[in-house]
């Protein structure tokens, strides 16, 4: 079974760690570049668990979690242009997010698998991802936890600018989250073809 499982957790690992590098580029005011590699985690996941059942994604997930503390703790290590390049709050809010995010897409795929191809990746990743970003950006930017790391200033992420720049006055931190969750959301639809794809090709079940 580990063999078999090789290509998953290589794919989960060469994401998390695609994902800690580019979360430090922006794409534009809102998102970073990490955003668009992140979300085919949930692909890796769902294949897994397509293929080999939930106990063999939960085994994904947790190699994947593991690589994502090791990147943490490499970033902590390494001083930016502000600081550590990883804080806590961030190792933490990164860590908790993605476990929990990647759990709750294993149990919701797990229950729906008999229902048509596409009701149990696109539902399990729509609420896995909604989860993921909830957890992040409260935990690592929300001025109601700054107690988790009081030497970490994180004020500038509490700034009120209009919601994505047209909206209503909100923090720069729920802006940063919407657009994270829209672009999730975007990549859960899109993550359709693919999974269509290398169902089809290996003779799976669709249907």
């Amino acid at each position: 079974m580990t063999r078999k499982l090789l290509p998953g957790i290589l794919a989960m690992a060469i994401i998390v760690v695609a994902s800690n590098i580019l979360v430090q580029h922006l794409f534009g005011q809102w998102l970073t570049w990490g955003a668009f590699t992140y979300p085919f985690a949930f692909l890796v996941t769902d294949l897994t668990n397509r293929f080999y059942g939930a106990p063999a994604a939960r085994r994904v997930v947790w190699a994947g979690f593991a690589t994502g503390v090791v990147c943490s703790l490499v970033g902590t290590q390494i001083t930016g242009e502000f600081g550590p390049l990883v804080t806590l709050r961030v190792a933490l809010a990164s860590g908790t997010a993605f476990l929990a995010a990647q759990m709750l897409d294993v149990t919701v795929f797990d229950r729906m698998r008999t229902g048509a191809w596409w009701k149990a990746p696109l539902v399990s990743t729509l609420l896995g991802s909604s989860l993921d970003t909830a957890l992040f950006f409260t935990i690592a930017f929300s001025a109601t936890l700054s107690f988790i790391e009081p030497a970490n200033d994180v004020s500038w992420a509490g700034a009120l600018l209009p919601l994505l720049g047209v909206g209503p006055a909100a923090p720069l931190w729920v802006s940063l989250a919407a657009a994270d969750w829209l672009v999730k959301l975007a990549l859960a639809l899109a993550a359709l073809v693919p999974f269509r794809l290398i169902l089809a090709r290996t003779n799976a079940k669709v249907a």
